[in-house]
């Protein structure tokens, strides 16, 4: 089998693709928590904080000659990410918890395929061996 026939049996297998369509739409999940926590939940902790923008907070570790710093330990971006990771944890978590949920409820429908008893088994035997005469 040739490299590209291959190749392209294995990009179109149902879950390489839904693999794609989940990491794009991950992608852009991602930017709407990040939104959420940089413009909605970050503003207001760092008022009840004191005004603080936790972007600004930061530990210098170097200045340049003319007093602005050159590296600095940027500890308030790291909450931010920190942030944004517990609520796409969270998020994440209750999709999978509902989706468990649907499962179990659709296989508690399906009815269950019950073993016939012994005794019916063999009469549907000897009916069988009966229509053969």
């Amino acid at each position: 089998m040739g490299f590209v026939k291959e190749f392209k049996e294995f990009a179109m297998r149902g879950n390489v693709v839904d693999m794609a369509v989940g990491i794009i739409i991950g992608g852009a999940f991602g930017a709407i928590v990040t939104s959420l926590v940089n413009d909605i939940i970050m503003p207001p902790i760092g008022l009840l904080v004191g005004g603080v923008d936790f972007k600004e907070l930061l530990i210098p570790l170097k200045y340049n000659a003319d007093g602005t710093i050159a590296s600095a330990i940027r500890y308030g971006s790291f909450v931010n990410t920190l942030i944004n990771f517990v609520i796409v944890a969270l998020a994440i978590f209750f999709v999978i918890k509902n989706i468990n949920k649907m499962k179990k409820s659709e296989e508690e429908k399906k009815p269950e395929k019950k073993e016939e008893p012994a005794d019916i088994k063999l009469l549907k035997e000897i009916r069988d061996l009966l229509k053969k005469r």
